[in-house]
């Protein structure tokens, strides 16, 4: 009798864990996004951008993607060039529905004529 009461509980325990969910267990959790990163509601973000610099941040690897000598390199601290900014007061940009590994086709399709007074403008001729 003992041992059927036993199970019974055994089983009831198990069923009211498995209707909690499931449990997420992530690394990141102790690793929050750096000081100038944070949003007032939940947005799924890759990538932001600060335009003034033209340096990204991966907010999901924790990396900086920046443009050197013609190659995008990716650093979890910023070169020394880049160390007397202040980020937490620079404008910045989030960059919604991109989600690739490839930066550099995004900034050519988006961001490579930006503040250029080169770009090819369409007149209209009377």
């Amino acid at each position: 009798m003992k041992k059927t009461i036993l199970f019974i509980g055994l089983f009831l325990a198990l069923s009211g864990f498995q209707a909690c969910g499931p449990v997420i267990v992530s690394h990141r959790l102790a690793d929050p996004p750096p000081p100038w990163f944070y949003p007032n509601r939940v947005e799924t973000v890759r990538y932001v951008f600060f335009p003034e610099f033209s340096i990204y941040y991966d907010l999901s690897t924790r990396n900086y993607i920046y443009l050197e000598s013609g190659v995008w390199r990716r650093n979890r601290v910023l070169p020394s060039r880049y160390r007397s900014y202040n980020l937490n007061r620079s404008r910045y940009e989030r960059v919604h529905n991109y989600y690739d590994d490839n930066i550099e086709r995004y900034h050519s399709q988006n961001n490579s004529n930006r503040g250029r007074s080169n770009k090819s403008v369409n007149r209209r001729n009377n």
